[in-house]
């Protein structure tokens, strides 16, 4: 492990050199991607280096206890070896992980897809509170949200909705909420107070970029038409409404969230990438045989991989059996606690699989 970090410390310094070359600096294309890489690695090599110097300062604290020390100052000493190796520990997991290989899609925006499930008028509702719990965590994040497409029912919730986040990380830190998420709760439209159990199924995609995905014109057909509201009325008189089809897969992306005929059609052209990016990688890892799945790495849009308990003011991950009795907050965007969960589970998991 130390050579291979001694060498991405070199590369880390070689790119460190080559993005102030001023020759280098006059091709922006090429010092984009070489700033790219150094960034990349500021993360290991930081540690990496944090790292060398806790050993300097544990082998000379060592050399120090050959010789004879005043008592209080052994102790000190002692205690001082005592912590570094402790830190040393902590480090040495940390770099381990941070070698774990890397998501390509990890620095990517995300495309969420919404879609109410069994439940009727409820489980639009429920959608429309889980929009909302990706809004806030997005916003006190400082990411942008943005949508492409909803379909909003009269009571206000969303039989379906599609949105983008725009953040650095953002796939890394939501790709685990792709799955089925069910509530447990007694709904407005209920009058005998029972509880009803209904619920919605999240697809969170990487966004994709022209070179992830090359459509060829040829293979889409565009069909536009009115936008509608709640309830079918028809809310727009032109046809600004877009509806892409991608003939070689049956892929159909509707976009209407715009006036502009032409922001809808871009708007689609995203989510259809995105889909497609998502479909050829699910057929890459389908492909590698004997590849072992993290346990909460799958992305199965059928598992039910969350309960939302509202009489309890409980939450279920069912995944990895993490239960939070904050319903409440986590509605309000404060998911880091789940998240941060589902981020060290996975990686545990992975790991676990390296060392095996």
């Amino acid at each position: 492990m130390y050579d291979k970090l001694q060498a991405l410390e070199d590369r880390f310094e070689q790119l460190e050199s080559q993005i102030s070359d001023p020759e280098i600096m006059a091709d922006r294309a090429k010092w984009q991607q070489l700033v790219k890489s150094h960034s990349d690695l500021t993360e290991v090599v930081t540690a990496f280096r944090q790292y060398k110097k806790a050993q300097e300062e544990l082998q000379d604290n060592k050399q120090m206890l050959e010789d004879k020390l005043e008592p209080d100052f052994r102790e000190m000493v002692e205690l001082e070896v005592e912590e570094l190796e402790s830190k040393i520990g902590e480090l040495e997991k940390q770099l381990k992980i941070l070698l774990l290989p890397k998501d390509p899609n990890d620095d990517k925006n995300v495309i969420v897809e919404i879609r109410g499930g069994t439940g009727g008028d409820e489980a639009a509702l429920f959608a429309g509170d889980l929009f909302r719990m990706y809004s806030r965590f997005a916003e006190k994040k400082g990411w942008r949200t943005e949508i492409m497409d909803a379909n909003e029912t009269d009571l206000g919730g969303f039989k379906e909705i599609t949105f983008v986040i725009e953040g650095k990380g953002a796939f890394s830190t939501l790709k685990f909420e792709s799955g089925v998420h069910r509530v447990q709760r007694v709904p407005a439209t209920e009058s005998g107070g029972r509880i009803h159990t209904s619920a919605a199924t999240v697809a969170v995609l990487p966004e994709a970029e022209d070179v992830d995905i090359d459509i060829n014109p040829n293979d889409i057909r565009i069909d536009l038409f009115c936008a509608s509201g709640p309830g079918g009325q028809c809310v727009n008189t032109t046809q600004s409404a877009v509806r892409i089809t991608h003939i070689p897969t049956g892929t159909v992306v509707s976009c209407q969230d715009e006036k502009s005929q032409h922001k809808n059609k871009d708007k689609a052209m995203r989510v259809l990438r995105a889909r497609l990016l998502d479909k050829a990688q699910e057929e890459q890892q389908k492909a590698i045989a004997g590849a072992r799945k993290s346990m909460v790495g799958s992305g199965d849009r059928s598992e039910r991989i969350r309960t939302y308990n509202f009489p309890q003011n409980r939450i279920t991950d069912h995944r990895i059996g993490l239960t939070l009795h904050r319903l409440e907050y986590v509605l309000q965007g404060d998911l880091d606690e789940l998240i941060d969960a589902l981020i060290t589970t996975d990686q545990a998991e992975r790991l676990k699989a390296v060392e095996e």
